[in-house]
């Protein structure tokens, strides 16, 4: 058996501020980064989960016989720790597991974050690959999202990266935003093309359970059908000025498609490390069939993480009768599919078991089959309605 190709995720937990949209494990800062503490920590961590004798590995065989393809340094909001923490968590890394000479480094950047010169020190530490968070060109909306820079400091970091000679940058943008309409949708993705970025990410924006537009939802927010226009006039463009759509979401000029990204969908391995940073990692079972793959969190709360660690790792087996459903949760978002011989590597589960429920969807018009085969694929149907297909891979037990 072949390992799954092997990512590291090392999570930053703290913004200038909360956005009332965001669901995902930030905390507005109070005071100074602590970023000593937060980088003796963060080698602590990955110490712990590459003990042999840890929670993680519990005796099987050690990641470090893998070289890390791809680093990505997410948040929360990364660029607030200088490139010199960057560079030494980037540095703590390599001495512990051995990273290929071609891996990918992302860092996420917020532009109301980034004081000028700062990219040339990332890229110095190591960088080679940044995401910023755009969002939207328009300054009245962004106030409405509640993000804390301007249209003017996203097009000042995306010249400080093309100076830095970071070219290998993604823009996010939203759209269906409060008060946006086609045109204003359309608006953002020019201003976008006119930075020259690798990759533009272009999400919904959604009223995730538990955030203040859930509880609140802003004024304006545009009708399904409108949205709807909007994202199918937006992909129009992205397309004619060359970015393939490549994932749901994720747009990308040919050879710039995120690595670190494409590990996760294709159902990779991952450590991670940081505050609520979560990971998957595939060993060899006891009785040498197939793989039995771990899932690992830590503490999503800074103080009670910084707290805990080289402990307060949780880990659990994920049940077989379950993989099938965690494999397309992943590979159904790529544009290419899958393969049969992809599935049988990374589940170590035989194509029989789900062969009758690929054909199903087949036939529902939701998958597409291709040769060489069998491969498959959503169809243009299929990404508008990924939630019906991945029912179909439930454990029976699980209902639907």
């Amino acid at each position: 058996m072949i390992a799954p190709p092997l990512a590291l995720y090392i999570h930053f937990p703290w913004c200038v501020s909360k956005c009332p949209y965001c669901d995902f494990n930030s905390h507005a800062l109070k005071g100074e980064v602590p970023e000593e503490r937060y980088l003796e920590a963060l080698r602590l961590d990955l110490e712990s989960q590459l003990d042999p004798a840890g929670p993680l590995l519990d005796g099987s065989a050690s990641p470090v016989d893998r070289s890390v393809t791809s680093i990505f340094l997410g948040g929360g909001t990364p660029s607030l720790f200088s490139p010199d923490a960057i560079g030494r968590v980037l540095g703590q890394v390599r001495q512990l597991l051995p990273v290929a000479a071609d891996a990918e480094v992302t860092l996420e950047a917020n532009p109301g974050t980034i004081e000028r010169g700062r990219f040339a020190g990332y890229a110095a530490a190591g960088v080679n690959r940044v995401s910023l968070g755009a969002q939207s060109f328009d300054a009245d909306v962004l106030k409405r999202l509640g993000r804390i820079h301007s249209p003017a400091e996203t097009c000042a970091a995306a010249e400080e990266l093309h100076a830095a000679g970071i070219a290998n940058f993604n823009l996010d943008l939203m759209y269906a935003l409060p008060g946006q309409d086609r045109a204003g949708a359309l608006r953002d993705v020019e201003a976008a093309l006119a930075l020259r970025p690798a990759q533009v990410s272009h999400y919904h924006l959604t009223m995730e359970p538990g955030t203040p537009f859930a509880a609140l939802p802003p004024p304006g927010l545009p009708a399904d059908e409108q949205a709807d226009d909007m994202l199918e006039a937006c992909q129009q463009r992205l397309g004619a000025a060359g970015y393939e759509r490549y994932e749901i979401s994720a747009y990308a000029r040919p050879g710039r498609a995120c690595a670190h990204n494409l590990n996760y969908w294709r159902f990779g391995d991952y450590l991670g490390i940081g505050a609520g940073a979560h990971g998957k990692l595939s060993v060899p079972r006891p009785d040498g069939l197939g793989w039995e793959v771990r899932r690992s969190l830590r503490l999503r709360e800074p103080r009670r993480y910084l707290g805990s660690v080289p402990g307060g790792l949780t880990v659990s087996v994920v049940d077989p009768a379950q993989l099938p459903f965690e494999f397309m949760l992943n590979a159904l978002r790529l544009i290419e599919g899958a393969d049969r011989a992809l599935f049988e590597s990374r589940t170590g589960l035989a194509w029989e078991g789900v062969e009758a429920r690929v054909a199903a969807l087949v036939r529902r018009g939701l998958l597409e089959m291709a040769d060489p085969g069998p491969s498959f694929r959503p169809s243009v149907r299929g990404l508008a309605f990924l939630n019906d297909m991945l029912v179909e891979f439930l454990p029976e037990e699980s209902g639907t």
